[in-house]
């Protein structure tokens, strides 16, 4: 794509990929460009989302980020905290943030997935003002729905590597088939 393209691509949503009742529900801080630009989640090259969530066993094969449609079948979907696209999250607001966070819970109450996994913790701290939220889970909970936060999977983030996050993402698998009391 070219750079026109993706600054043209600031205007558009990517939509939800959610139903009700999933086993995990990811959320991402915002869309960047490339993924508004192609309307799927976590659609840059270097993002790590999509090899993370296949290494920690979250998926059966390496999804595409066309292929995020799929996840459902798994109990798995994807929302953001923030709906605008930018080109890097700190271009967001605290004021986005926060808004965010009222209207995701609002959107786990109504979609009540067993879990809601924030990929980044400082999205997740500003989004919910809990400035002692560590990556693990959290105490706190969005009515039966439990929380878990993430390391952000941006190739931005260089202190995760691929196979640290893949072990974190893989405690929260853990967790989300221990209620189903599947291992």
């Amino acid at each position: 794509m070219t750079p026109e393209e993706l600054e043209a691509a600031r205007d558009r949503v990517v939509p939800d990929v959610v139903a009700a009742g999933l086993r995990v529900l990811f959320c991402g801080i915002n869309p960047g460009l490339m993924s508004a630009a192609t309307g799927h989640h976590f659609a840059r090259p270097g993002n790590r989302f999509w090899p993370v969530l296949h290494l920690s066993g979250f998926t059966p094969r390496l999804l595409r980020p066309a292929e995020q449609d799929e996840l459902p079948s798994y109990g798995l979907g994807i929302t953001n905290v923030a709906a605008r696209a930018t080109a890097r999250a700190d271009e967001l607001t605290p004021e986005e943030f926060r808004e965010g966070g009222r209207i995701l819970t609002a959107k786990v109450e109504r979609l009540r997935p067993r879990w809601l996994a924030v990929v980044g913790v400082t999205a997740y701290r500003t989004a919910f003002d809990d400035r002692r939220a560590r990556i693990g889970r959290q105490d706190r909970s969005i009515a039966a729905t439990r929380i878990w936060v993430l390391p952000n999977p941006s190739g931005l983030n260089a202190h995760w590597t691929a196979a640290t996050m893949a072990d974190q993402f893989a405690r929260l698998r853990a967790a989300s088939l221990d209620d189903d009391g599947v291992r």
